[in-house]
């Protein structure tokens, strides 16, 4: 039975191990009802074939989730060579099909490996990228046509697991489907290695599946289904999560009442970094300015 919701929540995030079939919104509206607030957020949306980590911020820590959607992730995925779809993943329709017997694994292998490193990457027409004010998939929906610019995206790395060879295709043609490991920058579209690997290869490709491992120093293992949460609601604290996601910059008295008004401070940050104070409390996220100088980016008190 779920848990009634409940009357106080501290600002922190919940690290949720998405379901299949869900929208981001679609968690997001279940933890209000078990957090008991309606300020809840979600860091980088997942569409709703893929599972995994999804990070959750509450009360003041809706204010991390910008910052924390422009860090790292990494996913497991498989692809689907041999076949093409309207989304460039198996939620979308059919589109057309061709004979992977003559690929072979090195061919296949070598595809894959020149998706690593720094790219041009265009993203899927249904992505949540927004044209003119509204989402592209949105557009697509309504009947337009859409065509998104090339965007810099890093894959920093791609291991490719495991080939399977699959003559379940329309007429008996062979699918092959390779499951990969990636770990990459934010706003990479791993549907988008699916197509352009198979158009590289000459016989199409999608993802028949994707499931997100990590988002920053988040990962599965501190994540947790609805289920679980809906039995034990588990928030981590707005300033363990800064410590976890941010360089650290540990304040004086005299500096942290600075912060407190928003004053840049004589400190030395090579990145955007985390300022506590000198009780532990978390205050602000500050930027560099130049070789000892840092100006705040979000303050938190």
């Amino acid at each position: 039975m779920p848990a009634e919701p409940r009357p106080t929540v501290p600002s922190g995030l919940v690290v949720v191990d998405k379901a299949g079939a869900m929208t981001s919104h679609d968690v997001v509206a279940r933890v209000r009802r078990l957090a008991g607030t309606r300020k809840v957020g979600h860091a980088g949306t997942l569409d709703p074939m893929a599972t995994g980590v999804l990070i959750i911020g509450i009360e003041r820590a809706t204010r991390l989730l910008g910052h924390l959607m422009l860090t790292e992730k990494a996913y497991d995925a498989t692809v689907r060579l041999g076949m093409t779809t309207t989304t460039d993943d198996a939620d979308g329709e059919f589109v057309g099909h061709w004979s992977t017997a003559s690929l072979d694994e090195d061919q296949i292998r070598a595809a894959f490996a020149e998706q690593v490193g720094a790219l041009l990457q265009v993203p899927s027409a249904v992505s949540a990228i927004k044209v003119d004010g509204k989402r592209a998939y949105q557009r697509v929906r309504e009947g337009e046509e859409v065509e998104l610019k090339a965007r810099p995206v890093t894959v920093h790395e791609l291991t490719v697991r495991r080939l399977r060879r699959d003559p379940g295709g329309p007429g008996g043609e062979l699918f092959i489907d390779v499951d990969i490991s990636v770990r990459c920058s934010s706003g990479t579209y791993i549907r988008a290695i699916a197509r352009d690997v198979g158009a590289a290869l000459g016989v199409g490709g999608h993802l028949t599946a994707l499931r997100r491992t990590a988002v920053g120093p988040y990962g599965l293992d501190v994540a947790h289904t609805l289920d679980e949460l809906g039995e034990d609601f588990q928030v981590l604290p707005i300033a363990e999560a800064a410590r976890r996601a941010f360089p650290v910059v540990e304040l004086d008295e005299q500096q942290a009442a600075d912060v407190r008004v928003g004053r840049k401070l004589a400190i030395s940050v090579e990145v955007l970094s985390a300022v506590f104070a000198p009780d532990g409390e978390f205050l602000a996220l500050y930027e560099p300015i130049g070789s000892a100088l840092a100006k705040p980016v979000a303050v938190f008190v």
